[in-house]
């Protein structure tokens, strides 16, 4: 295979002009406010840093419902960092390399993942190379596929991996960084963490289920212009962070590489 994007953060500042930043609220009732200044490259890595400071919410709505949490919600009680590649790179099949080291503070829900850019979600198809939170009560390594069934929700392929299977192999294994490894052929992905498979998923299963006609295959299709973006977020609390509290501040998450291989033609 050949290197054909990457993004090795050895300057200091902004992350270069490959990244976009998600800003404010964005998903899943998430507690954090989204701001570009949480991310940063510092010696080497880039650091997505989770703070515990309020933020006015500029949209607040006092007659809003509650379920319109992004109006709802007239401050946000922690900030935190985003970045993605959408207006910038994709690809369609290779091997996607990062080198991270994430924080697992209860509340902690950092991700590396990609999303398609045709059709909504979960037509578009959701590649969750890594997440890490709380899967009732135990702090938990995932490893997701994503895409749309018969009435407009979403499938998943996912697998659960105990932080503590990785522990008892190494008890610094938190202090230290990892590659996650995404292998995407039109026949299958392969998720892996420093060469342990963690998902293996088929993809002739992964077609959309038909809702309002959409029976595409969001990691599988000849779409020309059909691609995956790369997404590095920082995520604190919401539907599956669990209570970030008590924990301590500021939090990192640190992403020392991105690459991205494709075979050579």
């Amino acid at each position: 295979m050949t290197l054909v994007w990457h993004d090795e953060f050895n300057v200091d500042g902004r992350p270069g002009p490959d990244w976009s930043y998600e800003l404010g609220f964005v998903r899943n009732q998430e507690h954090q406010w989204y701001k570009e200044e949480n991310c940063f490259v510092e010696n080497g890595v880039l650091v997505l840093e989770a703070r515990k400071e309020i933020v006015e919410n500029p949209n607040y709505d006092p007659n809003a419902p509650a379920r319109d949490w992004k109006r709802s919600r007239k401050v946000a009680e922690y900030t935190s960092g985003s970045v993605n590649t959408r207006n910038s790179f994709t690809f369609k099949y290779g091997k996607l390399e990062v080198r991270a080291k994430i924080s697992v503070e209860k509340g902690s829900w950092p991700a590396i993942w990609t999303l398609g850019n045709r059709w909504g979600w979960p037509f578009c198809g959701e590649i969750d190379v890594m997440e890490y939170y709380l899967v009732r009560d135990t702090p938990t390594i995932l490893a997701n596929a994503a895409w749309g069934s018969e009435n407009g929700g979403s499938k998943w392929r996912t697998t659960h991996h105990p932080l503590s299977r990785f522990l008892e192999k190494d008890p610094d294994w938190v202090e230290k960084y990892h590659v996650w490894t995404m292998d995407w052929s039109p026949e299958r992905l392969v998720l892996l963490l420093d060469g342990e498979v963690l998902n293996v998923v088929d993809l002739s299963e992964t077609v959309n289920g038909g809702f309002r006609g959409n029976t595409e295959n969001p990691f599988s299709n000849d779409h020309p212009d059909f691609a995956h973006y790369i997404l590095l977020d920082y995520a604190i609390g919401g539907q599956n962070g669990g209570d970030p509290s008590g924990s301590n501040w500021p939090q990192r998450y640190c992403i020392d590489y991105v690459r991205v291989y494709q075979n050579s033609k």
